[in-house]
């Protein structure tokens, strides 16, 4: 059976399918495109691969380069590419979103780790987050 006809099937069976990975090059390469297309509905995302796209990849040397220039902590900088690849998913996502009447097709986006004890915290960074993001 074909990851596609699985995916179709777990769809008509009302499961929403998500894909547990970023990247620009994934991104930018028409790869989460295919994989929007074969029927995956969502996308997370977490520090840890944020961390391994970077890493592995030149694709992010250039706005990197150009964020530091701007005196952007390296937490800041990760946030920026952080919500810019988040963004672009996003958009790549927006028909699924619209086609399941906003219950499908959101991309997920961690707050930072260190705020796991602080609910305040969490809830005021998700806020900043959501925002920076500007998508639903």
């Amino acid at each position: 059976m074909t990851q596609s006809l699985v995916l179709k099937k777990l769809s008509d069976l009302g499961q929403s399918v998500w894909y547990d990975n970023i990247s620009r090059e994934l991104i930018q390469n028409g790869g989460l495109r295919e994989i929007v297309g074969s029927g995956v509905t969502g996308l997370t995302s977490n520090p840890s691969i944020f961390e391994k796209a970077i890493s592995a990849s030149s694709i992010y040397d250039n706005d990197i380069r150009s964020l530091a220039r701007d005196d952007l902590t390296e937490e800041e900088i990760f946030e920026a590419l952080a919500i810019s690849d988040i963004k672009a998913a996003a958009d790549l996502l927006g028909d699924v979103y619209h086609a399941a009447g906003g219950m499908d097709g959101f991309v997920s986006l961690e707050v930072n780790p260190h705020l796991a004890t602080d609910t305040s915290g969490t809830i005021e960074e998700a806020r900043k987050l959501f925002g920076a993001v500007d998508r639903p």
